[in-house]
């Protein structure tokens, strides 16, 4: 029958997360936030930590154990997904938000390292180091969306005019 669209199914999706090593952090971030929301555990980052009180015992206690395990999963599931070499740093929190916290406040300077990498690999980039003048700009501008999001602006106009002057004659 044709037109009709069958409905996707979140769970036949797959999200390759990679370890996270330094040199890949927001990648990493965005792909295990993804998988987290994809595989509904993700609850404890959305909502905070549910506090029993005398009222409504039940509803209260089954709220805090869906937090519970969202979060314990979370933990487990997110040092998984961390290289040894950072494992020191974050091994000592149980609570999903302080860890991502802590994780996010180790990267946030390594942003600038980043940044002057990049702008050292656009300055010398060669075309030579490439396989044609198509490929070698668009590694070039890849390497300027990649400074552009690091908060590093360069306008388009000076890319063109630097891309076009290092190609040879």
């Amino acid at each position: 029958m044709a037109g009709v669209v069958q409905p996707a199914s979140f769970f036949e999706i797959k999200c390759d997360i990679p370890e996270l090593n330094g040199d890949n952090y927001k990648v990493w971030k965005e792909r295990i936030l993804l998988h987290l929301g994809w595989t509904d555990i993700d609850y404890a980052i959305r909502k905070d930590e549910p506090l029993i009180d005398d009222n409504n015992i039940e509803v209260d206690i089954a709220l805090y154990d869906k937090w519970e395990r969202s979060n314990r999963l979370r933990v487990m599931f997110i040092k998984t997904k961390i290289s040894a070499a950072i494992h020191g740093s974050v091994d000592q929190h149980n609570d999903i938000r302080a860890l991502l916290k802590t994780i996010d406040e180790q990267f946030m300077t390594s942003d600038k390292a980043l940044a002057s990498t990049l702008i050292m690999k656009f300055s010398s980039m060669k075309l030579t180091n490439v396989r044609g003048v198509r490929e070698h700009i668009l590694q070039m501008r890849d390497i300027a969306a990649q400074l552009r999001l690091l908060e590093v602006d360069m306008s388009e106009t000076f890319r063109v005019h630097y891309i076009l002057n290092i190609l040879p004659q």
